[in-house]
């Protein structure tokens, strides 16, 4: 039976192969981004769903070459802590590329806002759904990046106390992402740390149950995931 609400095979075709194709790149090349093509990314963020309508939100654009270069030290003292963290996988990581901060062309700063306390829709039971809707933002930017042509890299090693401090962001606010924007010579033909046998993406029948917790789920479900 034919859908109206359906877009066309090309379309939907296009969405789907954006969703498999988006990256997490750290690897870039010098250049500025367009400054229309950066508002349209960030429009497709500001198009994101969020719970209670509440937009919990706030990008923060580093055009001070003094403040890229705070926030990348932010980030390399985390990345040695983590390293230290890892244990036996510390030479390992320290050997990853994790993060593109210095030659991306835009770098932005995703938070949530203050004073999220008074947004109850949705999230009295699961207060963090605010952040779970700053998730879905970027995951649109992402792909409107991706869709766009250009890479982008999302980096979570900083101590938020730190951003928010460097940033002057108000009590309540919270730096969730460091989002590194630019040209790139290619995309990754598979997730970078797929690439470098860091880890594997999970099979979909894996992490899809049926009725309970752990019960896995009948075939029919998930072929289509597996291929």
């Amino acid at each position: 039976m034919s859908n109206p609400h359906q877009y066309s095979a090309a379309e939907t075709a296009a969405i789907y192969k954006v969703i498999a194709e988006r990256r997490d790149i750290r690897h870039f090349l010098p250049g500025p981004v367009d400054a229309a093509l950066l508002q349209r990314v960030l429009e497709a963020a500001h198009l994101g769903p969020s719970v209670g309508f509440m937009q919990p939100w706030r990008f923060i654009r580093i055009t001070d070459p003094a403040l890229r270069v705070t926030l990348h030290q932010i980030v390399e003292q985390e990345r040695i802590a983590t390293a230290h963290a890892l244990g036996l996988r510390e030479d390992a990581f320290m050997r990853l590329k994790v993060e593109g901060m210095r030659e991306c062309g835009e770098l932005l700063v995703v938070a949530l806002m203050a004073r999220r306390e008074q947004h109850v829709f949705g999230r009295r039971t699961l207060p963090e759904m605010d952040l779970a809707s700053v998730a879905c933002a970027i995951q649109n930017m992402w792909l409107a990046a991706r869709a766009e042509g250009i890479g982008m890299g999302w980096v979570s090693m900083f101590d938020p106390d730190q951003v928010s401090a460097a940033l002057a962001m108000p009590s309540g606010a919270k730096p969730v992402a460091l989002l590194c924007l630019g040209q790139v010579a290619s995309f990754y033909p598979q997730p970078m740390l797929e690439m470098e046998g860091w880890a594997k993406r999970e099979s979909l029948a894996s992490v899809m149950f049926e009725n309970r917790w752990d019960q896995a789920a009948t075939e029919t479900e998930t072929e289509h995931g597996d291929e």
